[in-house]
């Protein structure tokens, strides 16, 4: 058994000696794990980092084996972000709720692009705004979207600035105003292509990490990947 596809290294951890087993997003093949052999050497630990994209031939003599990797660097789009702590708990985050939320072997391409232009344009100035769109995508990919297009209560787009908690629906100004305390604020960025400033970023944070717990992790037993809670502290800091 064999395939070659282009894919995001979404997580490694040491495996024997000098070998990593790495798990891999990629573009057919969904998350896929496969070891790599010298891994855990120093050539290999530049290239096999969180947000990376590379080239990767997997091989294994039955289907359901790890089976090994090879691998190719296309681009160094975790690594290049080791000096800016902001941007790297971004890839830190991206990768670790990609690693903990999407099935195995199961093809998402969606995904795969979707997680490949956020590591891209983290160069641009809403690059903050971006990630926070990109959990939201996320959340629509798991099956949860949020309905923010209309209000709940009257049916209009107007002045929309809140989401229930419950059912992910947006809220407008005027119902929501008596339930304030009760709702989770919707801001106003998300419903616009203007990046967001600080206080609505984490106002986003919070509301996409809401949902992310209630409806995807809480359903599996789990809690939000320690990465995820390390974004959230880096951007109230």
């Amino acid at each position: 058994m064999e395939w070659s596809d282009e894919g995001i290294i979404i997580a490694a951890r040491r495996h024997g000696e000098s070998g990593s087993v790495v798990t891999a997003l990629t573009r057919e093949h969904g998350r896929h794990a496969g070891l790599v052999r010298g891994g855990a050497g120093r050539r290999a630990k530049g290239s096999i980092q969180p947000g990376n994209r590379v080239q990767l031939e997997w091989k294994a003599r039955l289907a359901e084996q790890l089976g090994t990797f090879t691998w190719e660097l296309i681009a160094p789009d975790g690594t290049r972000w080791l000096g800016d702590p902001k941007r790297l708990a971004v890839v830190v985050s991206a990768c670790a709720l990609v690693d903990s939320t999407l099935p195995e072997r199961e093809s998402h391409p969606a995904a795969f692009g979707a997680l490949a232009s956020l590591l891209g344009s983290l160069a641009v100035e809403d690059w903050a705004s971006r990630y926070v769109r990109w959990e939201l995508g996320l959340l629509t990919e798991l099956g949860y979207g949020l309905d923010l297009s209309s209000c709940a209560a009257t049916g209009t787009n107007d002045n929309l600035a809140f989401v229930s908690p419950r059912t992910g629906h947006a809220v407008s100004l005027s119902a929501g105003e008596p339930y304030r305390d009760k709702l989770l604020a919707l801001p106003g960025f998300l419903g616009t292509g203007r990046a967001g400033d600080p206080a609505e970023l984490r106002a986003g944070l919070k509301l996409t990490g809401h949902f992310l717990e209630r409806w995807v992790f809480a359903t599996i037993g789990k809690r939000l990947p320690p990465a995820r809670t390390r974004l959230v502290a880096v951007f109230e800091a």
